[in-house]
């Protein structure tokens, strides 16, 4: 019986860890001035405020050619909006400091991630577990 408990325990535990983080998804293209602009949602399950959230996305074009896209939180150097324990909020590009795509959302034929960028805590590391399904 013992043994049983023990395995329920850990099991139970497994099954918390998995609902913490942050899972980050696809959001919609959009398409500005004949240029895509890709986006990501982001769902924090954990118990942690985030100050900032930037993840770099390689995107692969149908002419094989690559582009790098920076989604953000909110402006590095600005106003930033945190997202609270089961806050939710859209990465975005920012248009005014970065290169267009200069396609079209239909010649994107994969996107990886590259890297991520969390901070809370007045600019520490995140501590948290971050998912992402680009």
């Amino acid at each position: 019986m013992h043994r049983l408990l023990s395995c329920v325990a850990i099991m139970m535990a497994g099954t918390a860890l998995a609902a913490d983080g942050v899972a980050v998804r696809r959001g919609a293209d959009a398409t500005v001035f004949g240029n895509c602009v890709p986006s990501l949602t982001v769902e924090n399950k954990s118990d942690q405020t985030i100050d900032y959230l930037q993840i770099d996305l390689a995107l692969s074009l149908a002419n094989g050619e690559r582009r790098l896209v920076e989604l953000k939180s909110a402006y590095r150097e600005g106003v930033l909006f945190p997202i609270k324990p089961g806050g939710q909020t859209t990465l975005k590009q920012q248009l005014d400091l970065s290169q267009p795509t200069g396609v079209p959302c239909s010649a994107i034929q994969a996107r990886q991630v590259v890297r991520t960028l969390c901070e809370s805590n007045g600019g520490k590391p995140c501590s948290i577990t971050i998912q992402v399904d680009p």
